[in-house]
């Protein structure tokens, strides 16, 4: 994208988890949208074909960052030395806590199941790397499902708690990994 779409698509990105801090998801129209970018109609649709679309790749591109591979200093933390499951779970959590205004206001709306299917996408990944013991009288595979539909709710949970990321990482991991 050249400079002009990277500004046009923030603007676009604002405007949107602005109005989400301040309505439900199912409230907010194409041209809410618009005027709090302040662009035109055909501007928005030579980004995204309607307001899930939006959200689809608002939430791609979320997550492709807070999974990203390698962590880096943050300004809200710093896990760039650090390693490991719980590390990680802590990174997202602060990650999804920096935006939790929008976040929240995607949890409860009806695009909360389009955030949480990503989610759980990308949780369901790092996991299968990076759990390793899974009791041997469990199938794999049931063992991750019920690990990322923990954490995934564990987060939903959280969204409206006042816990730090750390203790709930701790809560997760004894309740789910002993």
């Amino acid at each position: 994208m050249d400079r002009r779409q990277i500004k046009t698509r923030k603007a676009v990105y604002d405007a949107f988890t602005d109005l989400l801090s301040m309505k439900p998801y199912s409230e907010i129209t194409i041209q809410d949208i618009i005027d709090e970018a302040n662009i035109g109609r055909s501007t928005f649709y030579a980004h995204f074909e309607t307001k899930d679309d939006l959200l689809d790749v608002l939430c791609r591109e979320i997550f492709e960052h807070v999974f990203s591979e390698h962590l880096s200093v943050e300004s809200s933390h710093d896990f760039s030395k650090e390693s490991g499951l719980e590390h990680e779970l802590a990174h997202i959590l602060y990650h999804l806590g920096d935006n939790r205004a929008y976040i929240s206001g995607i949890l409860n709306s009806d695009g909360g199941e389009v955030f949480m299917r990503y989610f759980r996408g990308h949780l369901r990944e790092m996991f299968e790397k990076e759990v390793t013991n899974c009791p041997e009288d469990i199938p794999r595979d049931y063992y991750l499902n019920h690990l990322v539909s923990g954490f995934s709710e564990t987060v939903r949970w959280w969204m409206f708690s006042d816990v730090s990321p750390e203790e709930m990482v701790r809560y997760y991991c004894r309740l789910y990994l002993g």
